[in-house]
């Protein structure tokens, strides 16, 4: 890597599986990096003692490798700016909490949780945005002392300089200005001695070289600060570019509620890698044209000026869609490997590559598949509501013909639909609609031909004769 090499991040905390809104902005940052020739770079931030687990963070490397997001830089792949987890680097925090320390850029903060939300509580009541007051900020070192004495861990607190504008250009929002009077002096440094966000997020950006972060708007609050902590330490800041979140369809914050899940939840419901990839890229991105496109083409075509401002709306239906194209074009080797053992048992294999083409645009998850098999191949055949009436109005007559038909055809499709037509009378769809409900229990899915062609003889003669 040079000095002018593009540089993105993802920076996931392993407190829990990851979710949609964590896996468009892994995506966004990993796009970035392709279509730049750059580098996509993953950084465990996993501060939080308490809620981080290393089962967590071995399912979210996983999940990311699953979705094809590899990083060139980070855990398992190595590099120059390591150690890649944050719970490993607490001596780089150290030196630099030492710097801003031997600056006074800092104090410790004896604030209790209590004290501090009833100044918070007090500052809403006068209709002043709540900020820090800054009770500890220039206690002496008798009163620090006496404070140590009664057991009190202090917080580690940066010095917001005073009547200053932060000013910086927001890759997605444009210019950005935040007077520093507003953001009030921030904890850096947490009372048990672990370092906190706004630091370690910072100082790791700069120090590994990351030169672009798309990230989530409800950060943009937090860059004005990080950026004055990069000051103060004499390290680069990278470009920061904040991108729209996910809401559901009522317009809320994106929960469960809405049907979202987990990548891995997805994943174990039989959602492909590039079905998502192709749905989370148009989440808040708009490409000129909307069609299936493969992980090369969705960073060819990704860039920060289509990137928009406006809330992205979950959608399933939309998330179904790009499913099924995904279906329609993964290669055969790997469509059977999606479908598994089940299928491949069920399936003859003298038949297995006309079974695929016949089904494939009426299957979007494995279990569409297995049921199709099912239907075409066992013995047993349930039939829906609507397949029942409609071989019952068809009436007996009707399969004893198209019985007679098959006996003198078999599988020739038009050759049987034609001596069926002239025996029975029928045509359109009730000629078509009572043999499909007869032979598949449906009156929907693959072509009737195919269906001729795939079931057994012996279980065609079986369905249509239940049926005389």
């Amino acid at each position: 890597m040079n000095d002018s090499t593009l540089k993105t991040r993802f920076a996931p905390s392993p407190t829990g599986h990851i979710h949609l809104g964590n896996a468009r902005t892994a995506l966004f940052n990993a796009l970035l990096a392709r279509k730049n020739a750059g580098v996509f770079l993953l950084r465990i931030e996993d501060t939080d003692r308490e809620r981080s687990q290393d089962s967590l963070m071995r399912d979210l490397l996983d999940d990311l490798r699953w979705l094809g997001l590899d990083w060139q830089e980070g855990p398992e792949t190595g590099g120059d700016h390591g150690p890649y987890l944050q719970s490993a680097r607490d001596e780089v925090y150290r030196r630099y909490y030492q710097v801003l320390e031997s600056q006074d850029r800092v104090y410790p903060c004896f604030c209790s949780p209590t004290e501090l939300a009833l100044s918070r509580k007090a500052q809403l009541a006068a209709g002043r945005p709540p900020r820090y007051p800054g009770a500890c900020a220039h206690l002496s070192e008798t009163e620090r002392a006496l404070r140590r004495e009664r057991g009190i861990q202090p917080t580690l607190r940066f010095r917001v300089p005073t009547g200053r504008d932060v000013v910086f250009d927001d890759l997605v929002r444009g210019p950005q200005r935040h007077a520093s009077d507003d953001i009030g002096d921030f904890i850096i440094r947490r009372a048990d001695g672990s370092a906190q966000f706004f630091f370690t997020n910072a100082v790791d950006d700069a120090l590994m070289g990351v030169t672009h972060v798309l990230r989530g708007e409800d950060h943009l609050t937090n860059t004005p600060r990080q950026l004055l902590l990069l000051e103060a330490l004499g390290l680069k800041a990278p470009c920061y570019g904040h991108i729209s979140l996910l809401l559901g369809a009522d317009g809320s914050p994106l929960s469960k509620r809405h049907g979202s899940r987990s990548v891995r939840q997805l994943r174990e419901a039989g959602y492909l890698p590039d079905a998502l990839n192709n749905y989370l890229a148009r989440l808040g991105h708009t490409y000129a044209q909307d069609a299936w496109m493969d992980r090369e083409e969705l960073a060819a075509h990704f860039a920060i000026d289509r990137l928009n401002r406006a809330p992205a709306r979950y959608d399933e239906a939309q998330l179904l869609h790009w499913q099924s194209e995904t279906v329609a074009r993964t290669p055969v080797d790997r469509l059977w490997d999606w479908l598994g053992e089940a299928v491949r048992q069920a399936v003859p294999e003298q038949v297995q590559g006309e079974f695929l083409e016949a089904v494939r645009p009426n299957v979007r998850f494995p279990e569409d598949a297995r049921d199709w098999a099912a239907r075409l191949f066992s013995d047993v055949l349930p039939l829906d509501e609507e397949a029942r009436a409609l071989t019952t109005a068809a009436g007996a007559a009707f399969f004893a013909h198209a019985l007679a038909a098959y006996e003198r055809h078999g599988a020739s499709y038009k050759a049987l639909v034609d001596d069926l037509k002239q025996r029975s009378g029928a045509k359109g769809k009730a000629l078509f609609m009572p043999l499909r409900a007869a032979l598949t229990g449906m009156t929907h899915g693959p072509e009737l031909a195919h269906i001729l062609s795939l079931v057994p003889p012996a279980l065609v003669r079986q369905r249509l004769q239940a049926c005389c």
